[in-house]
């Protein structure tokens, strides 16, 4: 009987896919470039993009309710934060540098915040009720934004870090930036990508180096993806040769104090988006010539797909992962 149980134990262990299959595409009602992705679940997704598109699914993607941000058509609003199947907030990249939310499902937006006619606004992230908005640099200081009641007030951080003349954050997936309780991280761009962190909620920074290519304006760190454990992974490149593989790639162990390179293959060129599937302790990152995916928490990458995105995001329930891109591309990760 002893024998008995400990095989039938040994069958219900859970057999983890060696590496994904590749995508499965929805059918979406737009043609908008979608760099703003929010999945809850693996029924709930919210995405926003060009021509001031935002979209919602409820199940899985089989239906949409879509429409655009206040009448705001020339807009791209590229980075949405989902808090429920009802409400969510989505930021603008350029002018109008504007913050707006629905708490009905899309039917009504409100603006919640106007910028200056300077800002530029690149990436958004939530911890909780908490909130922070990155935006280019003006007079000399980083632009942050805080909210701490979900989206409905928004105020300038007085204490936002000093940054470089014409610095800014690039804008391409919404996930330049990190939140996670009084931590707050964010990736500058071009000639001077760097790390800045703060551990107590934006009152004190510090600023760090980190190895990636970043000879050009072009080059650079895009997004960032929490492991834990204090791992941070950061992906990038060069965004006008997306075949390049050089320094595109950028690994913490303490926190994003300091990094280094991936010891193994890289990425297979320039990439904007990565997300780590904590499932089946994949990261995959994803860029306009494919997808890759590392099962050795990032020192080593393989592709398994051509299709190109923007984004990539786990869905808050941790079990399934998205993309979107070109076209009103949205998919789902298959395993």
């Amino acid at each position: 009987m002893v024998i008995l149980i400990a095989g039938c134990s040994e069958n219900r262990k859970p057999k983890y896919p060696e590496k994904p299959l590749g995508w499965e595409k929805l059918d979406t009602p737009t043609k908008s470039s979608l760099r703003g992705l929010s999945p809850l679940t693996e029924k709930i997704i919210w995405a926003s993009g060009s021509n001031g598109t935002w979209l919602r699914t409820l199940d899985g993607g089989l239906t949409w309710d879509f429409g655009i941000v206040d009448g705001l058509d020339s807009v791209d609003f590229r980075d949405i934060e989902a808090i429920d199947a009802n409400i969510a907030i989505v930021i603008s990249s350029g002018q109008p540098a504007v913050i707006y939310k629905t708490n009905d499902g899309g039917k009504n937006w409100e603006k919640k915040f106007q910028g200056t006619e300077f800002d530029f606004y690149d990436g958004m992230a939530f911890h909780k009720k908490r909130g922070y908005v990155i935006g280019d640099v003006v007079d000399g200081k980083w632009i942050l934004i805080e909210t701490r009641d979900e989206g409905e007030n928004w105020s300038l951080l007085e204490l936002s870090p000093s940054g470089p003349p014409g610095g800014g954050s690039f804008a391409a997936s919404g996930s330049s930036i990190l939140v996670d309780n009084e931590n707050i991280w964010f990736a500058s761009a071009g000639k001077n990508s760097k790390i800045y962190h703060s551990r107590d909620n934006g009152y004190t920074w510090e600023v760090y180096f980190a190895p990636i290519i970043q000879q050009e304006d072009s080059h650079g760190i895009f997004s960032m993806t929490k492991l834990g454990g204090g791992v941070i992974v950061a992906v990038g490149g060069d965004f006008q040769t997306i075949n390049e593989n050089g320094k595109n790639l950028v690994i913490s162990s303490d926190q994003g104090q300091t990094w280094r390179s991936g010891s193994g293959t890289p990425p297979s060129g320039y990439r904007s988006g990565v997300q780590y599937f904590p499932r089946f302790h994949w990261l995959v990152t994803v860029g306009p010539n494919g997808t890759d995916f590392s099962k050795d928490g990032g020192d080593n990458w393989e592709k398994f797909s051509n299709e190109g995105f923007h984004a990539v995001k786990l869905d808050k329930t941790s079990s399934s992962l998205w993309a979107s891109g070109n076209d009103g591309r949205i998919a789902r990760l298959m395993h």
